[in-house]
């Protein structure tokens, strides 16, 4: 089995009858890892599909194998990519990774100038995350909005994040900010520009150098 036999796409009106297998993962998912996880209605994840807010991973005999979805928080300011699930029968074969990078894509084409943030206690996820750019943050980089921070009272480690004053938690908060990339990689056009006249100018030098030493 490779990643070549699952088609991953936008999830839409078709797929929400998979929305309480998906739910029912999520929870004993969690239940297995003993993290805890804000719960999910199949009702909530069914709604997220149908205004094209979520991506889904289909094996080829059409099983499900995999899901995320997209929350926005803040006005739109701020992005999430929640409930990242794979079927336990086709874990391994680099799923995870793929649905990341899809809902990823959605996220930035549907909201260019949000921040994209997460919180999770997967160290596969914290990598996915690096690789796409993500940053460690803290979390009062994070939205400040009292509907997220509502959707963690399901979660198992709620005391502690009420205890710690929303400072921090189980989880390790991660953001993606593109205004900080975009001067990122302006940055880094002029350091290249810089390193390319230098060199330049050097071979000029070295030129005219060999020229003189001719005459």
């Amino acid at each position: 089995m490779t990643i070549q036999d699952f088609g991953i796409q936008v999830a839409t009106a078709q797929h929400v009858d998979y929305a309480p297998i998906i739910t029912d993962e999520m929870a004993q998912s969690a239940k297995a890892r003993g993290t805890g996880i804000a719960q999910r209605s199949p009702e909530y994840v069914a709604n997220k599909m149908l205004e094209g807010k979520a991506v889904i991973a289909l094996h080829k005999d059409g099983t499900w194998a995999g899901f995320c979805y997209i929350e926005t928080w803040s006005h739109g300011d701020f992005v999430a990519n929640s409930g990242l699930i794979v079927s336990p029968e086709f874990r391994k074969v680099g799923l995870a990774k793929a649905i990341k990078h899809k809902i990823f894509e959605l996220s930035r084409t549907k909201y260019p100038d949000a921040k994209l943030f997460g919180l999770t206690t997967g160290l596969a996820v914290m990598k996915i995350n690096s690789e796409l750019g993500y940053e460690p943050v803290t979390y009062s980089e994070l939205t400040q909005d009292e509907d997220f921070w509502k959707g963690c009272k399901s979660c198992v480690n709620y005391d502690i994040l009420t205890m710690k004053e929303r400072k921090n938690c189980m989880c390790t908060a991660m953001l993606f900010d593109p205004a900080e990339k975009a001067i990122d990689a302006d940055k880094q056009k002029q350091e290249n520009l810089e390193k390319m006249t230098k060199k330049a100018n050097l071979f000029r030098r070295i030129e005219a150098a060999i020229k003189s030493f001719g005459q």
